[in-house]
């Protein structure tokens, strides 16, 4: 499986374009979790490994259902950092490699920027 490195890196400006426009301060390290999906746990096991080795921290895999009833997992590899550009970017280079080598599917990322309590 490849990855659309471009869309991922458009992907990740706009958001960090949305989160600057809400007014978040760019001076403040946010939870970035980068999202992998795959059907097959083994390979999506692979990708967590090979994330943990580059220092992110990987949370369990959850499983979920498609539409069609066909069953898949993900999980988010999670790093604290600024709101950059530049940092976000390579963040989505480097999994979008691992993701590819290992089979799996990168569907960008995502923070939270609200009170946590409020969930």
């Amino acid at each position: 499986m490849m990855n659309d490195l471009e869309a991922l890196l458009a992907q990740s400006d706009e958001t960090i374009e949305a989160i600057l426009e809400a007014g978040f301060d760019d001076d403040l390290e946010l939870e970035i979790e980068h999202h992998l999906v795959s059907s097959d746990f083994s390979k999506l096991e692979k990708a967590a490994v090979e994330l943990v080795k580059l220092g992110y921290h990987v949370e369990d895999a959850e499983e979920f259902q498609l539409d069609d009833g066909t069953p898949c997992f993900y999980f988010a590899a999670i790093v604290e950092c600024l709101p950059d550009q530049k940092v976000l970017a390579d963040q989505t280079r480097e999994i979008c490699k691992v993701a590819d080598a290992c089979n799996v599917e990168y569907d960008g990322w995502g923070t939270f920027l609200g009170d946590e309590e409020e969930e």
